[in-house]
């Protein structure tokens, strides 16, 4: 880890010691998923592994990833919620099954070194650390593991389970833009974090919603389709003082 790593990671542990002698509520950090934790889209990365391997037993359109991204233009939020609305008739067990082969078959997975001493660090300090992301939960709770992050610990977009099999009824907020927020409150309780990280614009909100810390990450090159987002995040960072990170290359494990 370079030296400029190292100073934000000390100022957010400094940061948050004091804070958790001060504290009587428990102390909440947020993390998004994509570019924020790891370098791979596992959303998208979920849905290849299904229609490669033939999962889905729904019907889908003759050019699925046409599909989502015709959709994903016109409104993101319906793009996210039909991942999770194609699962419809299979049981959670089964698609969580599936995620755990996907983490298999991309390892080494792309974590990034700096959030792993991080989260570790608030593991031991009693920090509730939540992953909260627009990719569906069922594709994110594998990759979060490798965290330490336990399954309810990851707010995603999802649809409602009956007798443990999926339906196509969307279940709460589309956790993206405002929703982040709208999914991190309602599974806290209304406990605000006090430290929040995302990488684009997507997680804008969920920024502004920590109540202390707030660190904008910066993890693509420039013929990523996120680069524009994630330079648009850090100018907003700049501009209202928050923590600004840029991964090297050397920052995946």
């Amino acid at each position: 880890m370079n030296s400029s790593h190292q100073q934000i990671l000390d100022s957010i542990k400094n940061t948050t010691l004091k804070l958790k002698d001060q504290q009587k509520q428990p102390l909440i950090a947020a993390f998004d998923a994509d570019g924020t934790l790891w370098s791979v889209d596992v959303g998208e990365e979920f849905f290849e592994y299904q229609l490669k391997n033939k999962l889905i037993k729904n019907p889908l359109p003759e050019d699925p990833w046409k599909y989502y991204f015709d959709l994903k233009k016109q409104d993101p939020r319906a793009a996210y919620l039909w991942f999770a609305q194609v699962l419809k008739g299979h049981s959670v067990e089964e698609v969580q099954e599936w995620n755990k082969a996907l983490v298999e078959s991309l390892r080494p997975f792309s974590l990034f070194e700096f959030q792993k001493q991080l989260i570790e660090f608030f593991h031991k300090n009693n920090v509730e650390v939540y992953v909260v992301t627009a990719s569906i939960k069922w594709a994110v709770e594998a990759p979060a593991s490798l965290y330490g992050i336990k399954a309810s610990n990851v707010v995603g977009v999802k649809t409602a389970i009956e007798n443990g099999i999926i339906t196509d009824k969307q279940d709460g907020a589309v956790t993206y833009r405002e929703g982040k927020v709208e999914g991190l409150l309602e599974t806290t309780k209304n406990i605000h974090p006090f430290f929040a990280a995302g990488n684009t614009m997507g997680d804008y909100e969920l920024l502004k919603s920590s109540e202390s810390l707030k660190l904008a990450v910066h993890s693509v090159d420039e013929s990523h389709p996120n680069f524009n987002t994630e330079q648009e995040l850090q100018t907003e960072a700049h501009k209202n003082s928050w923590l600004q990170l840029v991964y090297p290359k050397t920052a995946i494990l």
